[in-house]
């Protein structure tokens, strides 16, 4: 466990620095993380939406045929608890219990207003499980020493601290629903306010997520949990470093001698989408890996793309389907 942390403070002495990162690489890692968090998070949950479907809820607005209106406002709801997350999450930061049940509230709106920022009054039980929750009872005072701790614990290694406030989060159980997304928004902030990406727990990660907080909750050992967590700071630390330094492909030389061909225009990232039937989040993700390459930026800063980049984008999504992993397809794009 020491070594990944060794590894973790290894990789982010180099992004820090390689701060500030440019400003498009900045907005388009957020933008692409606020839809796979947004994802993620929920379908963990059990929420249906797929990542593209989620994509288009943030990105459009457009509501998607045959999902409830509850996952729609799941989706739009943890976008914006992320958003709160980010306005927190400052260097002299202290936690606060109000924040937890601001966070709570902003995630369940409108979907149950009444126990939206409020702690739960009757015992849960989580289907299938032995861990047995604390009686309700009992929360507020929980909550009370839970804030009053981590605070004191601010010389503990941020990700640890990051993985106890997530884990302690939810063995109390606060709320009738919405802990879990709770916790891991809990947990981002610390690691923002430390510098550190957020982290997402992959949903092929799921069951052994689930089984490594439940291990420790009937007595276990933490271990699992916290390599399960390691890794994903090591993950986010990964995309944010392979971003940081772009390849730049070997374009072909032109001729001196003037062409009669007129320039393809240059195109808006929505545009980009609309023309290559992509969401805008995943060419912005495509972008921080260097898979799209951007030409130009307008007057207001605006990134602008060669219409060529929709060839690109078909490509990248044929070698996507054949299960190429990002390194595989850059390395196959710009060889």
């Amino acid at each position: 466990m020491k070594n990944l942390l060794k590894i973790i403070d290894d990789k982010k002495k180099k992004l820090d620095q390689a701060k500030p990162l440019p400003k498009d690489l900045s907005r388009n890692l957020k933008d692409w993380l606020r839809v796979e968090l947004t994802y993620t998070s929920n379908a963990i949950e059990g929420n249906t939406l797929s990542r593209q479907q989620t994509a288009i809820v943030l990105d459009k607005g457009i509501t998607v045929n045959g999902k409830s209106l509850k996952e729609h406002l799941e989706a739009t709801n943890h976008a914006q608890a992320l958003d709160y997350v980010y306005s927190l999450a400052k260097k002299n930061y202290t936690l606060k219990e109000n924040d937890i049940l601001d966070l709570h509230q902003i995630i369940l709106s409108k979907i149950d207003d009444q126990s939206a920022g409020r702690y739960r009054s009757t015992a849960v039980r989580i289907a299938g499980s032995r861990v047995i929750m604390p009686n309700p009872t009992k929360i507020k005072t929980l909550m009370t020493k839970f804030v009053h701790k981590i605070n004191l614990n601010k010389s503990l290694h941020p990700v640890k601290l990051a993985a106890d406030a997530h884990y302690h989060l939810v063995t109390i159980h606060p709320f009738a629903d919405g802990n879990g997304r709770t916790a891991r928004l809990l947990m981002n902030l610390f690691l923002i306010k430390a510098g550190y990406p957020p982290i997402i727990i992959k949903l092929t990660n799921r069951l052994a997520y689930l089984k490594s907080l439940e291990t420790a909750q009937i007595g276990g050992s933490l271990d699992s949990y916290y390599k399960l967590i390691y890794q994903s700071v090591n993950n986010s630390l990964d995309i944010y470093l392979s971003a940081r330094v772009p390849r730049v492909p070997n374009f072909p030389k032109f001729s001196s001698e003037p062409s009669s061909k007129k320039p393809s225009p240059l195109l808006k990232i929505g545009q980009l989408a609309k023309a290559s039937t992509e969401t805008v989040s995943t060419i912005r993700f495509w972008t921080t890996q260097s898979l799209l390459t951007v030409s130009s930026h307008s007057n207001g800063g605006y990134q602008l793309y060669d219409s060529s980049m929709i060839k690109q984008i078909k490509k990248i999504r044929q070698l996507k389907q054949k299960r190429y992993t990002i390194k595989e397809i850059k390395n196959k794009l710009w060889t």
